[in-house]
């Protein structure tokens, strides 16, 4: 038994050491589970073009308006080239904001990463309330990380999963401080887009969604995050293929929509996914009579001719 063990334990070794391995890749958290070398998961879905992200983004803006709740931070996109504005913004302490729920335009990155932990799985209203407890209970990142564990959940219970957010939330405090020596995230400003999906990806719980939100809120970097209406939306919408998921869909979306229009684009389609039921699939095969009379949607026409 032990020779015939010893036999195939070497022919292993021999084969895994002549073959490539096929083997799918551990599943985690990490931004290295999208297999980032892909760039194009999907080269022969020619769509969305350049004039369609256009035409829907304009036609989104002259329904909605720009969604207020991003208005903070388009203008900081805006300012971001102002390099006296940028090194004044980098200089703030890493304290937790003293804004209503949320970070303020001059917030840290930290406080946008932990502001987006606490946004997952619940409301806008929960979340900001959490955020707004959180910095009431502890005054500085510092107060977080030497608090006790159900410290941090009672200060975040109200937006739900307390103990799974506030372990991710005192993991992130944790390494920062093991591997920096202060608690800090200015340093991601200075790296490129891959070198902060690479560092951000390194906090358990830190998904390729929130690394997305990160760069694009808090870097002023041009990426697009997929959540739910957004990626219901550009499937409907023949954006993406039948085949597609919510990492493809970010590997297709951010390589076919141009940099220039991705903040708001992204904004617009997930303030009109939160809004309007009519685009999305479900609607359109279940109402196909009642959508005739439906108040208008500018993304009708596209799920018509998708």
């Amino acid at each position: 038994m032990q020779k015939h063990r010893k036999r195939k334990q070497e022919f292993q070794l021999r084969t895994s050491s002549s073959f490539p391995s096929t083997r799918l890749p551990i599943r985690s958290s990490k931004i290295d589970s999208l297999d980032l070398s892909i760039k194009e998961p999907f080269p022969s879905h020619p769509r969305p073009t350049l004039e369609e992200c256009r035409a829907i983004r304009d036609d989104l803006l002259a329904l909605h308006g720009f969604p207020q709740q991003f208005a903070k931070y388009r203008k900081l996109r805006h300012s971001h080239c102002d390099e006296t504005s940028s090194l004044q913004l980098r200089s703030e302490p890493e304290a937790l904001d003293g804004n209503h729920g949320e970070p303020s335009e001059s917030a840290s990155v930290l406080d946008g990463l932990v502001s987006i932990i606490l946004s997952q799985n619940t409301t806008e209203s929960n979340s900001q309330r959490a955020f707004a407890s959180l910095k009431v209970a502890f005054p500085s990142w510092e107060d977080v990380l030497a608090a006790e564990p159900k410290c941090i959940e009672n200060a975040i219970r109200c937006g739900g999963l307390a103990a799974t957010k506030a372990s991710c939330i005192k993991n992130i405090l944790s390494c920062l401080s093991e591997k920096k020596g202060k608690l800090c995230l200015e340093y991601l400003h200075d790296l490129s887009v891959d070198e902060v999906k690479e560092e951000l990806s390194d906090f358990k719980g830190v998904g390729p969604k929130t690394v997305a939100c990160v760069l694009m809120f808090n870097l002023q970097r041009d990426d697009f995050p997929v959540d739910t209406h957004i990626f219901q939306i550009a499937k409907t919408i023949g954006w993406l293929p039948a085949e597609a998921n919510t990492k493809t869909a970010y590997l297709h979306l951010n390589q076919r929509i141009p940099d220039e229009l991705k903040f708001d684009l992204n904004c617009l389609l997930y303030t009109h996914g939160k809004i309007c039921s009519k685009c999305t699939r479900k609607g359109i095969l279940n109402k196909k009579i009642e959508r005739l009379n439906d108040s208008y949607c500018p993304l009708l026409n596209c799920c018509l001719n998708s």
